[in-house]
């Protein structure tokens, strides 16, 4: 187009394991100017992070597969594939993958949340979810700790 500039293209930039669920990041935090990230994540049955607060950004959930139930602040929420759930900046949420598993985007901006999920991530051996394991005590105040360091709070226990 006449007067365009090119835009520019992304590719997969990493698959990750995150705890028990596979993320790929879709768009780094990185590669843009405003820190938009977005990020795919697979996880199973029963996956639920514990109760938290994002200081700096919002964060924004697509369901692509599955049913996931959401806690935004005191409303819970049933989300099939093609519904979104905004979790707004200082506002307690969590989740928990009620279907065999769950497939989302999530999308925030700033890039703390994606450098908060690379920073306990260990590279994905293969494009599927890692063998299933409860988080260890130093597990979960590596949680704690990366997310005072990425602008998180942990403000209370999983989604059940």
């Amino acid at each position: 187009m006449k007067g365009s500039a090119a835009l520019p293209t992304t590719a997969t930039t990493a698959q990750l394991w995150f705890f028990n669920a596979l993320v790929t990041v879709r768009v780094s935090c990185e590669e843009g100017s405003d820190g938009i990230s977005v990020m795919e994540t697979l996880a199973p049955r029963g996956d639920s992070p514990p109760l938290h607060v994002h200081r700096a950004e919002d964060e924004i959930f697509h369901v692509l597969e599955g049913e996931v139930r959401f806690r935004v602040a005191d409303k819970e929420l049933w989300v099939r594939a093609g519904e979104t759930v905004l979790a707004p900046k200082g506002v307690p949420h969590t989740y928990l993958v009620e279907s065999e598993r769950g497939r989302w985007l999530v999308v925030t901006a700033r890039g703390n949340h994606e450098r908060f999920v690379r920073s306990l991530s260990r590279p994905a051996e293969r494009s599927e979810l890692p063998e299933p394991s409860p988080p260890t005590p130093d597990q979960r105040e590596a949680l704690a700790a990366a997310g005072r360091e990425h602008g998180l709070e942990i403000v209370g226990p999983p989604l059940r």
